[in-house]
């Protein structure tokens, strides 16, 4: 498998170089066998992947997060679950990664829980079931 990573875009447009666009060369040249990414590099871009998405769930990238239109509490739940199971059961190969990402899970889950209009009882929130209460 491999991974496409970011690049500008080509200032050029995209100019042919042998039959091939440089749009072509440059996707080739940044390509990178995911066999040589580290376990860690994988779980942790995983784990900021599904922290981003719940954060704009929640609403947290708007100035206000109760008028933002992208929030859903319910797409956040299921983000924030799946973040929770994702960090935790790969704590141990996490290293120093760990510590940060279990940091912001746990803000995501107050903030999901300061959001609710009825929040969840302790235990019962978004993830808690893998990270045990979150107050």
């Amino acid at each position: 498998m491999t991974e496409r990573q970011p690049t500008p875009p080509p200032a050029h447009g995209g100019a042919t170089h042998g039959g091939e666009t440089s749009d072509d060369a440059d996707f080739q040249h940044n390509v990178r066998d995911l066999g040589d990414v580290p376990s860690v590099e994988v779980i942790s871009r995983s784990a900021v992947m599904l922290m981003s998405a719940a954060a704009e769930r929640l609403g947290l990238s708007a100035e206000d997060p109760e008028t933002s239109p992208a929030r859903d509490l319910d797409e956040a739940r299921r983000l924030i679950t799946a973040l929770a199971g994702l960090v935790t059961a790969s704590v141990e190969y996490l290293g120093p990664h760990a510590g940060p990402l279990r940091d912001g899970l746990q803000s995501l889950q107050r903030a999901f829980r300061e959001y609710s209009a009825v929040p969840d009882a302790p235990g019962k929130g978004p993830g808690e079931k893998y990270t045990g209460p979150v107050y």
